[in-house]
């Protein structure tokens, strides 16, 4: 069973390689999924994983208070847990923009922007558990994602209170685009927050060879 007290100590350098060779090859996969869908080179690259305790999700969220637009999915499979993926409402807006053509982007919250963020979501979500699966053999699935706009400390409270009060720990993979045919410095930034269910813990971590006694 998990036990959050010595999820930190047991959880190494060797282990976080790992997460950051999962996110590097999802990130690859990503890139080449986006380039096909924009019909250009797009470019991503993980700068770091963490693991993080839930103080710390606001502040790289940006702050409790802060105005941001969330892709969140349910993780489904043998190890549940819930994914976040949170972006600055001016990123959401280029990033609809680039998608759809729009000069609206994200601001007039219409169907269409609501459906380019969601096949965002997809491809982020979709890369990245792939990669998970290739290093843990879990089976894996994502389910369709949700989109909104709110403070931090809203987006990330829902459905996360009864998951505190058992574990302390998320996985924080941050994400950078990059549009380099429009000559644009990583036009997309954004953090892929992975929130394990309390039993998905020892699934997921004992296969990255993380010891997690009781």
């Amino acid at each position: 069973m998990y036990n959050p007290e010595n999820f930190t100590e047991a959880f190494g350098p060797i282990q976080l390689d790992v997460l950051k060779e999962i996110g590097n090859i999802g990130s690859g996969h990503a890139a080449t999924s986006l380039s096909n869908l924009l019909h250009k080179k797009i470019e991503m690259h993980v700068p770091g994983v963490e693991v993080v305790d839930f103080d710390q999700v606001m502040d790289l969220a940006g702050g409790a208070d802060k105005e941001m637009v969330s892709i969140f999915q349910r993780m489904e499979g043998d190890a549940p847990g819930s994914m976040f993926f949170i972006m600055t409402p001016s990123q959401a807006n280029h990033f609809v923009e680039l998608m759809t053509g729009s000069a609206q982007g994200f601001e007039d919250h219409s169907e269409m922007a609501f459906s380019a963020l969601r096949e965002l979501g997809n491809i982020l979500s979709g890369a990245y558990l792939t990669a998970l699966c290739d290093f843990t053999e879990l089976e894996l699935q994502s389910t369709v994602p949700s989109i909104a706009q709110d403070m931090v400390g809203a987006i990330l409270s829902t459905g996360l209170i009864e998951l505190s009060q058992v574990s302390d720990a998320a996985i924080v993979i941050k994400t950078s685009l990059t549009d380099r045919e429009g000559g644009e410095d990583e036009f997309l930034e954004g953090h892929f927050f992975l929130f394990p269910d309390p039993p998905s813990y020892q699934k997921i971590f004992s296969s990255l060879g993380v010891c997690l006694n009781d």
